[in-house]
């Protein structure tokens, strides 16, 4: 158990620290004297998954799920998360026939046809309607496709960007609030750069995702900003560790058996020895 846990841990820094902390796109490179401009520490947030005994909230990961779908899937992809483990257990809780409607809003590349041809008349490629079984499919085809649509930039995918990016879910969060501010008269942006403190030298290619009623969220819930940024942070907490509440419910399982059995070996340890001492 305490060798699993090191190599655990040992993984996860070890790809913390081959990923550069990057959101959105490169950050522009400082110019000759400039200043440091180290980014501010991640907001500290209170989150329903947080501790031994955290869950996740299943009406947040619902509207975290729907504005990764109306905004940031535009941009990011997702691709190492299949689109039926949203029906999973300790992940968003659609139901089958929902997941299936989910699935089927997205197209994927389809398998070549009968003359062994993966695109048409016109050169498109072909496509068909993704089942459950599929992964989400990316916004383009490409590398080259995605920086001629986003400037050069390149969007991270968005499948494990909670868990590799130091900070976690409060950097995210930050991140995703961290827009609107003044930059300091001694900061030069860079052209088409957006200021925001909490991303590495302030500068990031990513304009603000998030807007005052952007989404529509069908619980009523009021769709603020803060609001978004915590739902689709939780969807995307989920999305990179969809087994949390598995792997907490064995840890608490295991503990109580250790501490079960240590309790039992000293009983037997002090009938064994009784009297021999």
């Amino acid at each position: 158990m305490l060798t699993f846990f090191k190599r655990t841990v040992f993984t996860a820094a070890l790809f913390g620290a081959l990923t550069l902390p990057v959101l959105a796109a490169e950050t522009a490179p400082a110019a000759e004297g400039e200043a440091s401009t180290a980014a501010l520490p991640p907001k500290k947030m209170e989150w329903s998954f947080s501790g031994p005994f955290g869950v996740y909230d299943r009406a947040a990961l619902q509207r975290g799920f729907q504005v990764y779908k109306e905004v940031c899937a535009s941009c990011h992809s997702m691709s190492r998360v299949a689109i039926r483990t949203l029906g999973d257990a300790g992940g968003p809780g659609f139901s089958e026939a929902e997941v299936a409607a989910i699935a089927a809003g997205y197209k994927v590349a389809a398998e070549p046809d009968e003359q062994g041809k993966t695109v048409d008349a016109n050169g498109q490629p072909l496509t068909r309607a993704a089942v459950p079984a599929d992964y989400f499919p990316p916004p383009f085809p490409n590398e080259k496709a995605t920086r001629a649509a986003m400037n050069g930039a390149l969007p991270p995918d968005l499948s494990l960007l909670v868990k590799a990016r130091p900070g976690h879910e409060d950097y995210v969060y930050s991140i995703l609030t961290g827009f609107g501010m003044t930059p300091p008269p001694n900061e030069k942006m860079a052209r088409g750069m957006q200021y925001n403190p909490y991303f590495p030298r302030h500068q990031i290619a990513m304009p603000p995702p998030l807007s005052e009623g952007s989404v529509t969220y069908a619980d009523g819930t009021p769709s603020t900003v803060d609001q978004q940024a915590h739902d689709v942070v939780t969807f995307l907490t989920w999305a990179a560790e969809p087994k949390m509440e598995e792997r907490k419910r064995t840890g608490f399982n295991v503990m109580l058996f250790l501490i079960g059995f240590t309790v039992l070996l000293y009983f037997s340890y002090r009938r064994v020895w009784r009297g021999h001492h």
